[in-house]
């Protein structure tokens, strides 16, 4: 355990106490400077990560009470209101757990974990324990998110019946961790395709998913390209490079998804959910809704919807939420949800045969 220098005798005692698992690149642009920015009424009192440089890293710029290499030694030995989990994929589930079981509320980065049975137990621990679970699903506080989802909710659209996703990267394969199965459990579905897939549940108001049929492949990850950077480690690239699949509903409905950190296509797809209902459709990039009125085929595109940092919004949400004021936009049954589908997506990947969730 490392111990900050002194802080001056500032009093924190009214502060909600924050604690952090991993102190890598997520947690440092969306939670420990997000949460700085509410220092009147949060405290950052400890930090954990398995490597040691991380650890006195973050103590020193961002002023954290104590620093632990094992994130069960931190909930054994702080003192905690909430953390943030900011793992890899792999740790998202025993982080949640340990935390929840030591009475804290959660923040945990997207995907909730590794399998539909994990989010199902975080989901039990949150009820057994009485605390806030949520993910990181911050494309739900973009301004344009908020705006279609009122849209929704006021009957523009109808009965929504259809819809495609879209998280495409022409050449995005990120570094580090990102490119292990054992660590991630896949590529760009797991990692960017799921943020489309939840925001489309949501504005569909999660139906339930009766059967899935997926395609993952691995062609161009593993190798490497002298026109483009390779930051990634091509030689131990583990994970799929595109995703496909399709996803029935109880309700009738159904979801095209297509996904990719690297593929040969042209930019500009990235990051889209559009929506067909019985009186509207909707394209989330363009904070567009498409209707007929007096029989003629109307755009009603919103460009200048304001968009300040989602991260930024979120982790206030948290704030709001561990005080009372507020609910998070995201349930832990919403992640059992997300977390069944992309698992089914693989599973039919692999199998080559339509699954049920």
């Amino acid at each position: 355990m490392h111990d900050r220098q002194s802080d001056g005798g500032r009093s924190s005692l009214a502060k909600l106490k924050i604690g952090v698992v991993g102190g890598g690149g997520i947690a440092q642009a969306a939670h420990i400077n997000n949460y700085k920015k509410h220092a009147d009424r949060v405290e950052l009192v400890a930090i954990a990560d398995v490597n040691e440089a991380t650890v006195r890293r973050n103590i020193e710029e961002h002023g954290f009470a104590y620093g632990f290499a094992d994130f069960n030694e931190m909930f054994e030995n702080a003192e905690l209101d909430a953390v943030s989990v900011c793992t890899p994929n792999k740790f998202h589930a025993p982080a949640t757990l340990a935390a929840l079981k030591a009475g804290c509320h959660v923040l945990c980065e997207k995907p909730p974990a590794m399998t539909s049975a994990e989010a199902m137990e975080m989901e039990a621990a949150a009820a057994a324990s009485g605390t806030i679970l949520a993910y990181g699903f911050c494309n739900r506080y973009r301004a344009r998110a908020q705006y279609l989802k009122r849209a929704i909710e006021a009957g523009e659209l109808g009965h929504i019946y259809a819809g495609r996703i879209a998280a495409m990267r022409r050449n995005g394969i990120p570094g580090g961790v990102f490119v292990n199965k054992e660590l991630q459990g896949g590529g760009p579905l797991i990692d960017i395709g799921v943020h489309m897939l939840d925001l489309a549940l949501w504005f569909m108001d999660f139906p339930k998913p009766v059967q899935v049929m997926g395609a993952a492949y691995r062609e161009l990850g593993t190798k490497p390209y002298d026109s483009v950077p390779t930051p990634w480690d091509y030689a131990n690239y583990t994970v799929e490079d595109l995703a496909m699949g399709m996803i029935r509903f109880e309700n009738g409905a159904t979801l095209l998804l297509e996904t990719s950190f690297i593929v040969h296509a042209p930019e500009g797809n990235n990051n889209t959910v559009r929506l067909h209902g019985t009186k509207g459709g909707l394209d989330y990039k363009t904070a567009g809704i498409h209707q007929l009125r007096q029989g003629i085929p109307v755009d009603i595109v919103a460009p200048k919807i304001p968009d300040p940092d989602m991260h930024q919004v979120q982790l206030e949400a948290f704030i709001d939420a561990l005080e009372g004021k507020g609910r998070m936009l995201s349930t832990p049954g919403q992640g059992v949800v997300v977390q069944q589908i992309i698992e089914a997506l693989y599973r039919s990947a692999e199998t080559g045969e339509a699954v049920v969730p």
